[in-house]
């Protein structure tokens, strides 16, 4: 659609970059080639705060050829400790073969592990792609219905797993994670495992267990 109308696309890979997915890129994971790619924690694994946006030649030639110069710039950009700090990062990810271990060893666990859960009362679709997920907390299993208001129900949750010492994303009544490119199966386990703990004392709240 994009080169059909020649519209520019943006693929934002803040969290999907540098081997969530099981590959280097989201993009990658589903074959698309974007104009300009967005980066950020995935650079660093979050250890120093550093980011950086990517140009295809198609951008960036256009830009050069009518006005002279591709240049951009902010006080702290290119600072060497963070950028130090990504090429280690880098190197690690590589010299651990993380990616594809994301891809064929601890990704597929881990959506395996997901997928033993979709028994629970309260979960309505389970997502999972490499080593990020997604668990749609429903009303109704059956017509998937929501509940009222948006976003209560997964608040909820996520409370439950930092009384437990664990952290989980609530996007409105969606339980997200993305654990470390280095987890391991038992690690996934005990995820898995106070993710159905936290799934139970959400449903007792409400009354359905």
């Amino acid at each position: 659609m994009c080169d059909k109308h020649d519209i520019l696309l943006i693929a934002d890979e803040v969290i999907c970059g540098f081997g969530r997915t099981g590959e280097w890129f989201g993009t990658n994971t589903f074959g698309i080639e974007p104009d300009l790619i967005t980066m950020a924690k995935g650079l660093s694994s979050g250890y120093l705060p550093i980011a950086a946006t990517g140009v295809s030649d198609r951008v960036a030639n256009m830009i050069i050829d009518n006005g002279g110069e591709f240049y951009h710039g902010y006080t702290y950009s290119g600072h060497p400790v963070a950028a130090a700090v990504a090429l280690r990062n880098i190197e690690i990810i590589e010299r651990e073969n993380l990616v594809q271990k994301t891809k064929t060893e601890t990704g597929p666990y881990l959506a395996k592990k997901l997928e033993e859960i979709k028994d629970h009362p309260l979960v309505g679709e389970v997502r999972c792609i490499g080593l990020i997920g997604g668990i749609e907390l429903t009303k109704n299993k059956q017509t998937r219905e929501g509940f009222a208001p948006a976003g209560r129900v997964g608040t909820m949750c996520r409370d439950h797993f930092f009384k437990r010492n664990a952290i989980m994303r609530a996007c409105g009544d969606t339980m997200v994670l993305s654990p470390p490119l280095i987890i391991q199966p038992a690690e996934i386990d005990e995820l898995v495992g106070v993710l159905r703990q936290c799934l139970d004392a959400t449903a007792k709240d409400l009354g359905i267990l």
